[in-house]
């Protein structure tokens, strides 16, 4: 896979970015040593190594699911920056920009 100028514009604008030119040559550069590294991890021959599932072979890693006392909306509220007494208000984090690029 080859990284050009547009494939920089287009990973900047998904980051909310912008570069200067001389900055997405020096980060293009970048991204294809990264790709690089990945691609030589093709050339590992994997075929008799079992899936990683855990990082430790203790299966009793997890507490139980226990339920325990709950909250209920009124006091869940309280301390909201923003609601509408039944729900917590935030910020549009998504917009019209974000949704075109995908």
């Amino acid at each position: 896979m080859t990284i050009d100028n547009e494939m920089v514009d287009r990973i900047a604008a998904l980051a909310y970015l912008s570069f200067e030119d001389e900055e997405k040559e020096q980060i293009r550069g970048d991204l294809e040593k990264i790709l690089s590294f990945v691609e030589k991890l093709n050339e590992l021959d994997t075929s008799d190594i079992e899936p990683l599932i855990y990082l430790s072979s203790s299966s009793k890693l997890l507490r139980p699911d226990l339920q325990t006392e709950q909250i209920n909306r009124k006091d869940a509220l309280l301390n909201a920056p923003d609601s509408d007494g039944e729900y917590f208000l935030v910020p549009k984090v998504i917009d019209d920009k974000t949704r075109r690029l995908q």
